[in-house]
């Protein structure tokens, strides 16, 4: 079983759906897979910071249950592991959400795998999951691509990957403790990108991958995903835009982009359902 971490509140309903139809639309496996997202209660921040629903978890599950009936999704609740590790850190207002940094408990969370693969909900696959996934990483704490923009920072030029697509080696990294340092850098040190800034500072052994794996600004042939995060454009004027994949239109008009179609018409159809059934 291929196991797929996400993280993120009742408000990521429509980029968990979109990204887990493009995983299950793309792939040729018929290996089962399971999707797992930590959630977590701290409407003590913001009261819309509240976690994901069971219904919303329920409906994801007989999503994912129709392409594979031994597909499954689950959630695991960190709020405790939250208030016991991050509370008041300098990172907690950070610059996404504290959403973000709860992956950094995955070598605290019971039941997952020594490989995983840890997806932005603002991905869609253009084409088969596993060729990303089946990439050996022994000895490795996790391969990522390079961020398209953060290379050009000297700094991290050795190191900086963009952390919205990772395929971690949970057991290198409990043997590296990559995790527990990253946590130790959140609690101490107020950082530029917060959590990505963590674990790129606590990297002992990273494998860079093409960036046909989080392609985060154009779309080829060869891409295997597709990373809709903030893009700088040049036309009509300089500017950025952070477009999801989940508007649709914008993504027909911006990027023209059509062969995404098939997962976005779905997801606009289970968006509908789920309004009329809750």
């Amino acid at each position: 079983m291929r196991t797929i971490l996400f993280c993120g509140n009742t408000k990521v309903f429509d980029g968990v759906l979109t990204t887990m139809l493009s995983v299950l639309k793309r792939t040729g496996t018929a290996e089962p897979f399971q999707f797992i997202l930590f959630t977590m209660d701290v409407s003590h921040i913001k009261p819309e910071y509240t976690p994901m629903t069971d219904r919303q978890v329920a409906f994801f599950d007989g999503v994912a249950k129709s392409y594979n009936r031994e597909n499954v999704f689950r959630k695991i609740d960190v709020t405790d592991l939250y208030h016991k590790e991050f509370d008041g850190s300098p990172n907690e207002q950070c610059y996404c959400s504290p959403y973000t940094l709860i992956r950094l408990f995955a070598d605290l969370a019971p039941d997952l795998p020594e490989k995983f693969l840890y997806l932005d909900i603002d991905v869609l696959c253009n084409k088969d999951i596993t060729l990303l996934y089946d990439t050996d990483i022994d000895g490795y704490e996790y391969a990522a691509c390079r961020d398209h923009y953060g290379k050009i920072i000297l700094f991290f030029r050795r190191k900086f990957i963009n952390a919205g697509v990772i395929l971690f080696n949970l057991a290198e990294c409990k043997k590296t403790g990559l995790f527990r340092k990253s946590r130790e850098q959140i609690k101490n040190r107020k950082l530029l990108f917060a959590d990505e800034s963590a674990i790129i500072l606590s990297t002992m052994r990273q494998k860079i991958l093409s960036q046909r794996f989080n392609d985060q600004k154009f779309l080829y042939r060869n891409t295997v995903i597709r990373h809709f995060s903030k893009r700088l454009f040049w036309l009509p004027y300089p500017h950025v835009a952070n477009i999801k994949q989940w508007k649709i239109a914008q993504v027909h008009k911006k990027f023209g982009y059509e062969c995404f179609d098939d997962i976005l018409y779905e997801y606009v159809y289970l968006k509908e359902k789920f309004a009329r059934e809750n």
